[in-house]
């Protein structure tokens, strides 16, 4: 189909922060003879600030200025891997403990260390680190002051840190970090203590964002925005079927377009259920002229088997799988013969659509293979991932991979996946040696996403005559996401329960004897992927309906009702209640909703103030009360309660992907529309103070929002809205 012209070589990549004389006292921290400190950042900057968060754990614990520390990206190495995402893969309810739970989750790290994965996700990258990098900082503290007491023949206890130096009060002495860096390096830490909490003078703090200027002025790098000598452009094209082939094409109509230097099929790079579908990409010396050209390209599909697969037949399917199988047991507890003493029984069927990540920077990837490499340069959640794939498409060895990790343009679960990597290294094998920048348009990302699972569940509860609850069953229906996840990147066959599923709902923190929590898991022909929050973006939308539900029936008020199932759960009832306070009472022609869930650690509770005209739902103002353990950064936390509350209500009042004659009928923000400006709510964020180890906040202010405005919406309207997005009739 044709080749690239050759490019030269890359440049080598930029050089460590603190420079060449910065001296490495762990695998995390070096410190140059004029203090500043390099720390190997590991976890991806997507807009959650990590890039000033975990820098924050390192200028408490090793007592330095913050503008100090100067970021470089750390090496594929297995000391790095996320241990937290590994060890909460098994569904423990959160009540429970004991030895099997603590055995399993120690297991869960082992192999998550030997596997050494290393990924930003599941809200992790403040827990993962808490402990690794205050160790680090504090190690690396320990041995400076080790070395300023051999020195000067004092007493270690007797020398004290701050700002980057050491100091002796009783003869006066005081040396630089950098003076003394050299010699500690090779010496023995006398005592490593962590600090205390109540000792803290930086964690705690609202410290401004370090990414902020750079991404004012415009200056700040993302993957889209590399740039190399040489560089081509490529556009795709991809089989607008779900699981479809190329069935034929005609390269030559556009080889003579201008700039148009190759059509390259890359469908065989690809990994089974991939978002990235079959197709080819036009590489050309503009992406323009890439995009005019790929867009010209004649090319018949076959459409895989799936050309009668929609929406319908799905949900049809999840229908059907209820009715005949009882799924796998996730929680039980008392004697759901219980049911049967039931004053009155509750039957709903709740739904959820599949979901787009529709992240702002396009799906993007810059790849070059030259002289037995593979050069990469983009914005991952998985690096190791990226080089794993990377090697198998390149038909070298992973040492051989040079990955340049940029900033994400958010991620949201889509940049754990490395379609766009086997696409890109498929297409630079053809070229030459040019690096190669492959760019998806927004419809190409719409259309071949690996989408947030639909879902069903089956709600059922009895009420004694009180109106308390007696029994509750929940059983619920979807694909299995990381059956496809961990076969897609690592390789690794998975069959069996899985707790992405059934999470926010076997491990629900209401207090009812008698419940019994269940999934049943259909083959998904729809690639599957990690959406921001996972399971619980659509079981918390579920649990907390039907809760509200079955206050209703019981003629009580919701927040009471809550309240009476959370007498074992003091940090739930207090989150309840401080998001209750904030909210006050509704204006006049408005209604309060509420929904209180657990998700990644974190307890969040929060009130959505709505008013309804003309059958629009419109979200004004949202308390988001949260209980994230130690605060290590307000600010932060504040600005991912924001930004989980619009992207929550993304999917509250407008996000749906639907399927007709096997392909995805969502193209761009035209019919997958997010709130706009003028839309957004007020969001009002409350923290809960507390001294217990950080958890994650990414991802936990997402889940109560769709039920918070769905209950709000019943108490307004009287209309008990069912299935996502909300819509009045």
């Amino acid at each position: 189909m044709g080749r690239c012209a050759a490019a030269p070589a890359p440049a080598q990549q930029g050089k460590a922060a603190g420079g060449e004389d910065a001296v490495a006292l762990n695998g995390w921290i070096a410190i140059a003879p004029d203090n500043t400190v390099t720390l190997a950042m590991h976890r991806a900057e997507m807009g959650q600030g990590v890039h000033t968060a975990l820098p924050m754990l390192v200028a408490e614990e090793l007592d330095v200025p913050l503008s100090s520390i100067r970021l470089v990206q750390a090496p594929i190495d297995k000391i790095y891997s996320n241990l937290t995402v590994m060890r909460d893969n098994w569904h423990f309810h959160p009540d429970e403990s004991g030895k099997v739970q603590e055995f399993t989750e120690w297991m869960f790290q082992k192999v998550g260390r030997e596997l050494g994965v290393n990924l930003t996700g599941g809200s992790s990258s403040i827990a993962d680190s808490w402990g690794p990098l205050r160790e680090a900082s504090a190690t690396a503290r320990a041995l400076l002051v080790a070395e300023a007491a051999r020195q000067w023949k004092v007493p270690p206890e007797q020398v004290r840190t701050e700002d980057s130096h050491l100091y002796h009060d009783i003869s006066g002495k005081k040396a630089s970090y950098g003076s003394m860096v050299a010699r500690a390096a090779i010496g023995k830490p006398h005592k490593v203590i962590l600090k205390d909490v109540h000792s803290f003078r930086l964690i705690g703090s609202s410290v401004p964002r370090r990414d902020t200027p750079v991404k004012v002025d415009g200056s700040a790098k993302f993957g889209i925005d590399v740039r190399l000598d040489g560089m081509v452009y490529a556009a795709v094209r991809m089989s607008p079927h779900i699981g479809g082939s190329i069935q034929g094409i005609n390269p030559a109509d556009v080889l003579s377009m201008p700039g148009v230097l190759a059509v390259i099929d890359f469908s065989g790079a690809l990994q089974e259920k991939s978002g990235a579908g079959a197709g080819v990409a036009v590489v050309a010396r503009s992406w323009w002229q890439a995009r005019q050209a790929a867009t010209a390209l004649p090319i018949r599909w076959n459409d895989g088997g799936n050309g009668a697969l929609s929406s319908e037949r799905i949900y049809a399917d999840f229908t059907a799988a209820l009715a005949r199988e009882d799924g796998y047991t996730y929680y039980s507890r008392g004697d759901m013969a219980r049911a049967g003493d039931a004053l009155r029984t509750i039957h709903s069927e709740y739904r959820v659509p599949f979901l787009a990540h529709a992240t702002m920077e396009p799906v993007n990837c810059t790849a070059q293979v030259k002289d037995g490499k593979v050069y990469l340069w983009l914005g991952t959640q998985a690096p190791t991932f990226a080089v794993r794939i990377a090697a198998i498409v390149g038909g070298v060895k992973e040492s051989d991979v040079v990955l340049s990790e940029h900033l994400l343009g958010g991620g949201f679960g889509r940049r754990l996946e490395v379609d766009m990597v086997a696409q890109a290294v498929a297409i630079a094998r053809e070229c030459k040696g040019a690096p190669v920048q492959v760019i998806w348009t927004r419809e190409e990302d719409m259309t071949h996403d690996i989408y947030r699972p639909a879902a069903m569940a089956r709600m059922t509860a009895g009420l004694d005559e009180g109106g308390n609850i007696i029994s509750w069953e929940a059983r619920s229906v979807s694909g299995v996401l990381v059956h496809q996840f961990l076969k897609r990147n690592l390789g690794l066959p998975v069959m069996g329960p899985e707790k992405h599923t059934s999470e926010g709902l076997f491990d629900m923190q209401y207090e009812i004897a008698n419940q019994r929590i269940s999934h049943v898991s259909v083959d998904s022909a729809v690639p599957l992927g990690n959406w921001r929050a996972v399971g619980h973006s659509h079981n918390a939308f579920f649990k907390e309906s039907f809760i509200d539900e079955m206050a209703a029936t019981a003629g009580k008020d919701p927040v009471e009702f809550r309240r009476a199932m959370l007498f074992n759960h003091p940090r739930h009832l207090a989150v309840l209640n401080a998001a209750i306070h904030k909210a006050g009472t509704p204006p006049k022609g408005r209604a309060h909703g509420v929904a209180l869930h657990h998700s990644y650690g974190s307890i969040v509770a929060q009130v959505a103030e709505i008013s309804v005209v003309d059958k629009q739902i419109r979200v004004h103002r949202v308390v988001c009360a949260i209980d994230c353990g130690m605060a290590v950064n307000p600010n932060l936390i504040a600005q991912q309660v924001e930004s989980g509350v619009i992207f929550g209500l993304s999917a509250t009042l407008g996000g749906e992907v639907t399927i007709r004659d096997g392909k995805v009928q969502q193209t761009n923000f035209g019919d997958y529309p997010v709130p706009r400006m003028n839309e957004a709510p007020h969001v009002e964020t409350v923290i809960i103070l507390s001294t217990e180890p950080p958890q994650g906040v990414g991802e936990p202010p997402v889940p109560p929002v769709a039920p918070a405005v769905a209950n709000a919406v019943f108490k307004l309207t009287g209309q008990r809205l069912r299935s996502l997005p909300l819509r009045l009739v």
